[in-house]
């Protein structure tokens, strides 16, 4: 048995990871400081979730059994979460099923607002989910699909070890980041318009490794002070 890197009570959230890869500054606004901000990519995110997310749990489309709102944990990782739907594709090489005959393939489908992102901020997170599947079951994981609700079709994932390799290092610097409560320095981005915390974060006022909650303060004794 595998040694677990990670303790319970250091899991962090794995959907965390997408925020990390977008901007480190933004995952420890959210997630250490606890900032949020909606928008209409986080409302519209929440709402397409929210159909995806309901209490029944499994459903059969012929040799397919769907699984919905799938709880995730890795103990290598240090993540949980939870997966959109997991599918079961009926294969001679798998695992058993309750209630189902024959044996399994897991697949794991995550949901998206938009449309494929031109960096790899979706495909870690995905591939991070796969690789919480493959740690619970002992399984291989080879690919996983992603649903764009705005192009409104499925998009396959091949989880190669380059992008396992990545979800390991992003991992391991949240979990540094989270043991020492820093939040990285804010730097303007193209990013940054699209983001969710862009007037919390700031990012013109500093560059230095500091909480937002103190630079804002900061910020806002000068401008009382006269001196911006």
């Amino acid at each position: 048995m595998i040694e677990k890197k990670y303790a319970e009570d250091e899991l962090l959230s794995l959907s965390g990871i997408q925020h990390f890869h977008f901007c480190k500054r933004q995952w420890a606004l959210i997630h250490i400081e606890r900032q949020w901000e909606e928008n209409l990519q986080t409302t519209e995110g929440r709402f397409l979730h929210e159909r995806v997310d309901n209490p029944f749990l499994k459903e059969s489309r012929g040799d397919v059994v769907l699984s919905r709102a799938f709880p995730l944990v890795s103990y290598q990782l240090g993540l949980y979460g939870v997966a959109d739907v997991i599918e079961y594709v009926r294969s001679e090489n798998g695992i058993s099923l309750p209630g189902y005959e024959g044996l399994w393939k897991m697949r794991p489908v995550e949901y998206k607002r938009g449309k494929p992102k031109i960096d790899e901020r979706d495909e870690v997170q995905l591939c991070a989910q796969a690789m919480c599947l493959e740690e619970m079951f002992n399984v291989t994981i080879n690919s996983a699909d992603f649903y764009y609700n705005e192009i409104r079709r499925r998009i396959q994932l091949e989880i190669t070890e380059e992008l396992r390799n990545l979800v390991v290092t992003l991992s391991d610097e949240m979990h540094n980041l989270f043991k020492k409560e820093l939040t990285p320095s804010a730097e303007k981005s193209r990013n940054c318009k699209y983001c969710s915390l862009v007037d919390v974060c700031v990012p013109k006022l500093t560059k230095k490794s500091v909480s937002a909650r103190k630079y804002v303060r900061n910020h806002l004794d000068k401008a009382c002070n006269g001196e911006i």
